[in-house]
C-alpha cells in the first residue's frame, strides 16, 4: 500500500481562490491549466487518490488558506486541446497530450491565513520547497513533516 503524499497546489485567488472550490459541487474541481514540466509530472506520475494538499494564495497576499484531498488522479487536461481557452496549447492533443490535471475537494479553511512571512519563521520549515529562493512551481511535494507543521499552525490538526 502506497503512503499518502503532501502537496502545495498554488493559485492566484482572483483567478480561482479557496471560496471558488468551496461553492463548487460536492466542493470539488478539476486544478487545471498547469503549463509547467515538472509540475505536470507531480499531477500526472505524483498525485494519488487521498493525498491531501495545502491551497496556497499567491500574488499579493501570499499564504497558505486551507487543505484539499485528490480525489481523481492525472489525467489529461483538455483545457490545452481548445484554441478558446488561454491555456490552449498546439502541441497537446487527445491522442497525445501534454498536459494533465487532478480533481480535489476542498477539506478544510483555515481560521485564517498563514501568510508566507510567518511560514519563515516557523521552526520545522527550514527546507520547505516553497520558502526556497526562486522557487515558483505552482505545484510541488511538501513533507509530512511540514504539512503537519502547518495544519497544527492553523489550528486544523487532525488526529
Amino acid at each position: 500500500m502506497r503512503a499518502e503524499r503532501y502537496w502545495l497546489l498554488k493559485s492566484e485567488p482572483s483567478e480561482f481562490s479557496i471560496d471558488d472550490l468551496g461553492h463548487r459541487p460536492d466542493r470539488t474541481e478539476p486544478w487545471d491549466g498547469v503549463r509547467n514540466y515538472q509540475a505536470r509530472s507531480f499531477l500526472r506520475d505524483g498525485m494519488k487518490v487521498g493525498d491531501r494538499a495545502l491551497f496556497y494564495h499567491s500574488g499579493k497576499a501570499p499564504a497558505v488558506v486551507g487543505v484539499v484531498v485528490v480525489v481523481r488522479e492525472g489525467y489529461p487536461d483538455p483545457s490545452a486541446w481548445d484554441p478558446m481557452n488561454r491555456h490552449f496549447d498546439p502541441r497537446s492533443t487527445p491522442d497525445a497530450p501534454v498536459w494533465y490535471m487532478v480533481d480535489v475537494r476542498l477539506e478544510d479553511v483555515f481560521p485564517a491565513p498563514l501568510p508566507l512571512a510567518e511560514l519563515r519563521g516557523i521552526p520545522g520549515l527550514e527546507n520547505m520547497m516553497l520558502l526556497r529562493k526562486g522557487s515558483r512551481l505552482s505545484v510541488q511535494p511538501v513533507s509530512e513533516k511540514e504539512f503537519q507543521v502547518i495544519v497544527s499552525r492553523a489550528g486544523m490538526a487532525r488526529p
